[in-house]
């Protein structure tokens, strides 16, 4: 009976250590899938900017999924992040911004166009300019909350 006691307790620690290990696995694996998503749609949109010299005008994923798929830029384009939040597009004809909600469904805060007011542990921002061969100024940022 000792012998069935210690083997279950054993089973508890592993399970112990195991199960969080997985659920941070899991985690990291809808974070990555969101950042591949988020450069693919920037990838997209700059190559809508190269044909036209504009970055197009769309204040909702769904105005720029019409834009960017009608383009042939993407085949589809993904509208939510790895947590089945819808991503936050904002973009004029001088720039975009792109942002996920992330894990907890909520900005933390975040303005589009802002990267400044996001808190730098909960997001990631990269901004720059276009390059020699393009007319268009550009500010881009991809966030992830």
């Amino acid at each position: 009976m000792i012998e069935l006691l210690i083997v279950v307790a054993i089973i508890g620690i592993i399970a112990a250590i195991a199960i969080p290990n997985l659920l941070n696995a899991i985690d990291r694996g809808k974070q990555k899938r969101t950042m591949a998503d988020l450069r693919s749609i920037g990838t997209a949109v700059e190559s809508f900017a190269v044909d036209n010299n504009v970055y197009p005008v769309a204040a909702t994923p769904a105005a720029s999924k019409t834009i960017v798929e009608t383009g042939a830029y993407m085949k589809t384009m993904p509208s939510a992040d790895g947590w089945q939040n819808a991503f936050l597009i904002d973009s004029v004809t001088t720039g975009y911004t792109l942002q996920s909600p992330g894990k907890l469904g909520a900005n933390d805060g975040c303005v589009a166009g802002r990267s400044r007011r996001c808190s730098p542990r909960t997001s990631a921002s990269r901004t720059g300019s276009s390059s020699s061969t393009r007319t268009v100024a550009s500010s881009k940022t991809i966030s992830i909350a």
